[in-house]
């Protein structure tokens, strides 16, 4: 409706037309994106995730604003940006300022359908592994970085099935030096 608070995502590009190639898993530098929010005004974590290593990339933010989001993304993506090929996310307000992010590390950024969490699964499914150590209603201001870089640690030093009983720390680590 008219009084919708619902904000609109400027140009945004559909996970339809993002190269089959992201798909296929058979490159790195193919990114997810999501926000894990905090209880009621205690900020949120941002939270991307590599396709084909598994690497998991977690930050703090103190506000869920579309800028802040933009300026975390870009700095925690930053430092990778020679393997930064496309970043995929979903429709949320946090991601308006997508066009900046693309700009700023010469990515493409996709858009999953709405209510298709399915479509971007594995950061999903991380961020799911993540609330084991910080539950729903949790207070995240209150947690210093130092406690979130622990348990990003301990995701990717975790051995995965799907990577050959590698962590996603070795297989990231691999996939750049032979990139």
């Amino acid at each position: 409706g008219k009084n919708s608070k619902r904000s609109v995502i400027p140009n945004p590009v559909s996970i339809d037309e993002r190269p089959a190639i992201v798909n296929e898993r058979s490159r790195v530098g193919d990114w997810e994106v999501d926000t894990v929010l905090g209880k009621q005004g205690s900020g949120a974590i941002v939270s991307l995730l590599e396709r084909k290593s598994r690497r998991y990339l977690v930050q703090y933010v103190p506000s869920k604003t579309a800028s802040a989001v933009a300026d975390t993304i870009i700095s925690m993506l930053k430092p990778y940006q020679a393997h930064v090929h496309t970043i995929t996310a979903d429709n949320g307000s946090e991601f308006v300022e997508h066009e900046r992010v693309a700009a700023e590390l010469e990515a493409q950024v996709y858009f999953a359908h709405p209510y298709s969490a399915r479509e971007r699964g594995q950061n999903e499914n991380s961020n799911g592994l993540l609330r084991q150590y910080f539950p729903k209603g949790t207070d995240l201001s209150a947690h210093r970085a130092s406690e979130l870089n622990a348990v990003a640690l301990a995701l990717n030093t975790r051995p995965r099935k799907t990577l050959g009983w590698r962590t996603p720390a070795e297989a990231f680590n691999e996939l750049i030096r032979s990139a």
